[in-house]
């Protein structure tokens, strides 16, 4: 079977609105990403791997990105960073594959959830980890350990309140929430909600953001030769988790996706 072309896998793997999606699409995809992959899926659509095995991979270079993150300075923090660019990669091939063979699965669904999960848990665990100084000469400071892994769980959470939304309206017979009910009913949850999403501080707990930041933090603090910034973006990180946790549970009951 020939090769597709570009211009061919083009109109099929990325149909009108996959990169305008709210809540589907990572703004790293809309940017570079999708056009990245664009050019990898040629390879890859004729051969006898599955969009499901794609995804598995996917999610093992996202949990790796935890024990590259050990690696002290710049180079462990840019090797996690590489994994998780790796993970964003065939985040895209796999939905683009799974389009041109037109084998799409509930199973396919779930297994990507479950990769997003575990690669933002696996980046702020490897963030915490980093903080503690296991390979340093003086003692390990569990406590930065602590906050990443808490930072994690925040992450998890913001994203299983979000999912929960679609099991409890499938439970009690409900359609799909749609984008509209997603609006607060409280003008003020509402302006509260817009400036959040204004300053976008919540996405530094995302996988890929707090792997940029991750770098920015390895490089001030190579020069200033010790650990300061990254344990102060640790702190922040574990901060902004928990407020989000309890902000984005708020916004939730109050809107209507509940309705």
């Amino acid at each position: 079977m020939p090769r597709p072309s570009v211009a061919e896998l083009r109109p099929v793997v990325h149909p009108a609105g996959v990169k305008d999606r709210r809540s589907g699409e990572h703004w790293g995809g809309r940017l570079y990403m999708r056009e990245i992959s664009l050019h990898i899926d040629p390879y890859l659509v004729n051969t006898r791997i599955t969009p499901n095995q794609l995804t598995y991979l996917m999610t093992v270079f996202g949990v790796l990105a935890c024990p590259a993150l050990l690696w002290p300075g710049i180079p462990g923090a840019v090797l996690g960073a590489v994994m998780v660019q790796l993970y964003l990669l065939l985040d895209c091939v796999d939905g683009e594959i799974a389009r041109w063979r037109k084998q799409f699965s509930l199973g396919g669904v779930y297994l990507d959830r479950v990769g997003a999960y575990l690669t933002d848990a696996a980046v702020l665990v490897g963030f915490g980890l980093r903080g503690a100084d296991l390979w340093g000469s003086g003692r390990i400071d569990w406590l930065w350990a602590f906050l990443g892994t808490l930072a994690a769980l925040g992450a998890i959470m913001i994203k299983a309140e979000t999912d929960l939304v679609g099991v409890a309206r499938h439970q009690t017979g409900l359609p799909p929430v749609k984008e509209s009910a997603s609006e607060q009913r409280s003008s003020g949850m509402a302006l509260a909600r817009k400036a959040a999403g204004a300053l976008k501080f919540h996405r530094l707990i995302l996988g890929i953001e707090a792997s940029l930041l991750i770098i920015v933090l390895a490089v001030v603090d190579q020069i200033r030769g010790d650990l300061f910034f990254t344990r102060l973006g640790i702190a922040v990180l574990a901060g902004i988790a928990v407020v989000q946790t309890l902000l984005h549970l708020v916004s939730i009951l109050a809107s209507s996706r509940l309705k």
